[in-house]
């Protein structure tokens, strides 16, 4: 049998393969320290577990709406009011099984064949793969740890071209931790209200785990301008410690909504409904469970990075959001004589047992990224094994 055209060149998760890779050297009995997931350490909170158990008592285990339950998307609407200043009907928000897939609904709506989506890089290692599912050509941007890991306004115009339809921007970044500012996201708006044809998805998955001086905006709250041409991504995984619960949701146009919910119809129907109470309780209840976590994942970030640029080789800017670093290791790579990142990540876990994420997963070849969302134990032996190494 053969295997469809479209799925023969798509890779997997970079990142999942590493997680893989590491659990299986552990199953072996091999003393692995991974670095590579993107996922949070910490327990679920409890007022998140109680609703999801009474959700249950009380047999909310049917189909829901396709498009999410109306308390869930009530909650959707009050987190935007209160964190965002944002408003949004019902018939503007979609829940989904996870971020990844509102990301990939957007991508499905928005796409023709040959269209051109541009993707800055370091990019989340996801949005080039689903560009080509949609057979639309990523655009990539390149960037540099001096600038920060962001794009000038003067790199997205000379981008887009009269075949540019999408946009996506991730801050805080999946894996640079950096965030836009309002003078940045303005500059990049003011180019954008040049362009009418292209749309935005702001991935703002990352927007609770922050600590910039400025408080927090995506483009659209920097830019009102740009609302009707805005798809809004989050979710409650990262933020809540709920990467297993699988809710995700948009916010945007609601010609683009819509056309969202129907291919989900199609492929998903609606997400788990256990999940949905859990979701509405996380974001209508107490968010004194995310400053707890927002406080230990900035004191590792600066272990962390003390601790990376004191090691010969290896360096990292200070961040200001998530819970990665991605690192510039390209003098450690040429002084051990490695061909690449690639080689430089399989030197790590043969010789520090140590995993990481090669740079050119996320488009920056010469760097790896590191998650930190692990406790401080392994993030202190690791920092020492790799120390050692080199």
């Amino acid at each position: 049998m053969t295997i469809a055209q479209r799925l023969q060149a798509l890779k997997p998760s970079a990142t999942l393969a590493v997680s893989a890779k590491a659990a299986e050297l552990k199953a072996q009995g091999i003393d692995v320290i991974s670095l590579g997931s993107g996922e949070p350490d910490f327990a679920t909170p409890r007022h998140i577990k109680d609703a999801a158990i009474a959700a249950i008592e009380a047999n909310q285990s049917y189909y829901t709406p396709v498009d999410g339950t109306a308390t869930l998307k009530q909650a959707i609407q009050h987190k935007f009011q209160r964190d965002n200043h944002l408003e949004y009907t019902p018939q503007q928000i979609l829940v989904s099984s996870g971020a990844k897939q509102s990301v990939y609904n957007a991508c499905q709506a928005l796409l023709n064949p040959n269209d051109e989506i541009i993707i800055p890089t370091p990019y989340w290692v996801s949005y080039p793969p689903i560009a080509e599912l949609c057979e639309a050509v990523p655009v990539i941007i390149e960037t540099t740890s001096a600038a920060d890991h962001k794009i000038t306004a003067k790199q997205l115009e000379a981008a887009i071209t009269d075949r540019t339809k999408l946009l996506i921007l991730n801050s805080p970044s999946n894996p640079s931790g950096m965030v836009y500012n309002h003078a940045e996201l303005l500059a990049l708006a003011e180019v954008l209200l040049r362009h009418p044809q292209v749309y935005i998805i702001s991935d703002d998955i990352y927007e609770p785990i922050y600590w910039a001086d400025e408080p927090f905006e995506n483009i659209v709250m920097a830019c009102p301008e740009l609302y009707d041409r805005t798809i809004v991504i989050n979710g409650v995984s990262k933020a809540y410690a709920m990467t297993g619960w699988r809710i995700g949701y948009a916010a945007g146009p609601a010609n683009v909504i819509g056309a969202m919910k129907k291919l989900q119809s199609q492929c998903t129907s609606n997400p788990c409904s256990i999940a949905q109470a859990a979701a509405a309780a996380a974001l209508t209840g107490s968010q004194d469970c995310i400053k707890e976590m927002i406080n230990t994942y900035q004191r590792r970030q600066q272990f962390m990075l003390a601790g990376i640029n004191a090691i010969k080789g290896l360096h990292c800017n200070p961040t200001q959001g998530a819970f990665y670093l991605f690192v510039n290791a390209e003098q450690a790579i040429k002084t051990l004589g490695l061909k690449d990142d690639l080689e430089f990540c399989a030197f790590l876990l043969e010789k520090a047992q140590v995993a990481v994420v090669p740079g050119t997963a996320f488009g920056s070849p010469g760097h790896i990224r590191l998650s930190y969302a692990t406790s401080d134990e392994l993030l202190k032996e690791a920092l020492s094994r790799i120390a050692a190494v080199l």
